[in-house]
C-alpha cells in the first residue's frame, strides 16, 4: 500500500509525497523549491508518513471485505 498526495497548479502537477520514497518530488521548477523545504521539515514529513496508517491501513480490511 502506498499513499500519494499531489499539488496540482493549472493542471500540471507540481509536487508529489510518495509514503513509499518518504518525501517530497518537485516536477516543476517551483515544485522542486517547494519540495525540498517540506523535506526539510522533519516534523512535516513524520505527518505526511502517518497519513499512510489513518488513510491507507485502516481502511484496506474495509475494502477487501467489500470485494
Amino acid at each position: 500500500i502506498e499513499y500519494i498526495r499531489s499539488y496540482y497548479y493549472n493542471k500540471v502537477n507540481d509536487v508529489k509525497f510518495s509514503s513509499s520514497l518518504g518525501k517530497f518530488v518537485g516536477f516543476t521548477e517551483v515544485g522542486v523549491k517547494q519540495a525540498e523545504q517540506w523535506n526539510s521539515n522533519a516534523a512535516y514529513l513524520a505527518q505526511e508518513n502517518a497519513q499512510k496508517e489513518t488513510y491507507c491501513l485502516n481502511n484496506v480490511d474495509i475494502d477487501y471485505q467489500a470485494i
